[in-house]
């Protein structure tokens, strides 16, 4: 069996498994799989309406689970992509509030910044990795309970006065659209998910056709022999943080500008960024497999609920099925040493 079509199959399997596993637990908690299955369906592709908050929902997923998948692609593990979101969110509103420019100036500016807010965030653990050698695990955790809580602070300090959310942004810095509201019933939809299929390209572009991209890529395999060939180690591993952050602030601009066109305090994270790791787990960390795994759980997510309306089924249960896909991918070495042993037999079947 070919390494391509193990790299494919493992993140199939693992679904199945996962909705096996909890048809299970559905049918052993007295609950009608059929019904649960049939319900989160049509609160996914029902209506049009439901389709495109599923494709509103992948938006972010799509960006966050880049950076994720970027980070590991060059060797480190940027777990900090919630805070970089969150920032990122923040300071895309905080300009898309602040200003009252023309459209084609307005909104760009606005995602921009969300991008150099990401950016910056994802440079303090990049930078601590380079220099002093700190495990960017440890400190791209901790930079997302600062994020949160500065964030608060500017929110309720900054942006407004006192408030616990700031003003819609205008018009000019919002990414909505009529039309698309107009084709999908009036639904959240917008313009971000072209913004993200364009990163999925980039992504491919910077790691598969650039001398960067290999650069960083061989300083993920082997940092000792990257910097025997003469390649800069310390500056390459910030490189690939600070665009990982990129990926993750333009996330954050997705909700902020997007989806919800405010930013409010918040009280725990969004889970976005955290989701984004399972995103790139599933998606084996390439880009078409990111948008397949985001539109997985996007119609996850959004179909979910609908399943105590329709079948009575807490969406909990949806929750339950995702942290099994998850465990399953997680555990892909069993799934490969099953696959290697059906290969082995086949191929032993032949020979007789």
């Amino acid at each position: 069996m070919s390494n391509t079509v193990k790299k494919i199959s493992i993140p199939v399997i693992s679904v199945l498994l996962g909705v096996i596993v909890g048809t299970i637990i559905m049918l052993v908690t007295g609950y009608s799989p059929v019904d649960a299955y049939t319900a989160l369906w049509n609160g996914a592709f029902g209506e049009v309406y439901f389709t495109g908050e599923v494709v509103r929902q992948v938006t972010p997923l799509i960006l966050a689970g880049l950076a994720v998948a970027f980070a590991f692609r060059t060797g480190l593990f940027n777990i900090g992509v919630e805070g970089q979101l969150i920032v990122g969110w923040t300071a895309a509103v905080w300009v898309g509030v602040a200003f009252d420019l023309p459209k084609v100036i307005h909104l760009p500016l606005a995602v921009l910044a969300a991008a150099a807010a990401g950016a910056l965030w994802a440079f303090v653990p990049g930078f601590l990795k380079a220099r002093f050698r700190v495990h960017e695990v440890i400190v791209s955790i901790m930079m997302n309970y600062i994020a949160l809580h500065v964030t608060n602070y500017m929110i309720r300090n900054v942006i407004t006065d006192k408030a616990d959310r700031t003003e819609n942004v205008f018009p000019s810095a919002t990414l909505r659209s009529d039309f698309l509201a107009s084709i999908t019933d009036h639904s959240r939809l917008h313009w971000g998910i072209l913004i993200a299929l364009l990163c999925v390209f980039i992504m491919w572009f910077i790691l598969e056709k650039t001398t960067k991209g290999y650069e960083l890529k061989a300083v993920g395999f082997s940092q000792q022999a990257s910097q025997y060939a003469g390649m800069n180690v310390n500056r390459n591993i910030i490189l690939s943080m600070v665009i990982s952050g990129i990926f993750a602030g333009l996330a954050g601009a997705m909700e902020g500008l997007g989806t919800f066109e405010y930013a409010s305090i918040k009280g725990g994270f969004t889970g976005v960024g955290f989701d984004g790791i399972a995103v790139a787990l599933l998606g084996a960390n390439g880009p078409i497999g990111i948008v397949l795994a985001s539109i997985l759980f996007g119609f996850l997510k959004v179909g979910a609920l609908n399943m105590p309306l329709e079948a009575g089924v807490p969406n909990e249960m949806v929750d339950i099925i995702i942290a099994l896909i998850v465990f399953f991918v997680a555990s892909s070495y069993m799934i490969r040493l099953f696959l290697e042993k059906i290969s082995k037999n086949k191929s032993k079947k032949g020979e007789k």
